[in-house]
């Protein structure tokens, strides 16, 4: 079984170098007066891989109980508190990224700012952050002025067109669960099966013609 990426490194800050002087609670956390700075380093490295490492745990669970379990999602959201959306975005990105291709350098919203490209340009602009020491937003701020200067040297550009659906939460769900299952966005995936009847609709055509 593959291995989140930085697993190595949180087993390491998670050993138990501080023995029980730290207190952790539900709603706070107490340290004691002797706490030396060492000690305070330690362990704030420590509530940073565990804040950091998060979101990928919370996105491989869900996907987990989307594989194995039915109302994975309702369940999901009494666990966890956490809403429809929210969940969905860390099983989308989660998927979107096996493991292996996780920079251990960077967090979960870095790697959503690319997850719409392909792998490679992915790991392309993931590196290139990790390397620049980019921010989340200064990352998006790079992506914008690449995709700038692609759509002003382009021929021609495409007409943007917005479309607003009217459904139900629960078809929303479904919508989203197929979306997923085939590792796209939910956006993504509406465009694609969209394609996909308008081109099934013309063979039939032709096939009558």
């Amino acid at each position: 079984m593959e291995k989140p990426a930085g697993s190595t490194a949180l087993r390491t800050a998670a050993r138990p170098v501080l023995g029980n002087t730290a207190l952790t609670r539900r709603t706070g956390l107490s340290l004691p007066a002797d706490f030396t700075l060492a000690d305070w380093k330690r362990f704030g490295k420590h509530l940073f891989l565990i804040s950091d490492s998060s979101s990928w745990w919370l996105g491989d669970w869900l996907i987990f109980g989307q594989d194995m379990y039915p109302g994975r999602y309702r369940q999901a959201m009494e666990e966890t508190g956490l809403d429809y959306k929210t969940l969905r975005n860390y099983a989308w990105i989660a998927r979107r990224y096996p493991a292996p291709t996780r920079h251990p350098k960077l967090s979960v919203q870095h790697h959503a700012e690319v997850a719409s490209l392909e792998p490679a340009e992915r790991a392309a602009w993931l590196d290139r952050a990790a390397r620049e020491g980019w921010s989340r937003n200064a990352l998006r701020l790079h992506l914008r002025k690449a995709a700038s200067l692609a759509a002003g040297s382009a021929e021609s550009r495409t007409e943007e067109i917005r479309l607003q659906l009217r459904t139900t939460a629960d078809r929303e769900a479904v919508w989203a669960d197929a979306a997923e299952r085939s590792g796209r966005d939910l956006a993504e995936w509406i465009i694609l099966s969209l394609d996909r009847a308008a081109g099934q609709v013309a063979a039939g055509r032709e096939e009558h013609a």
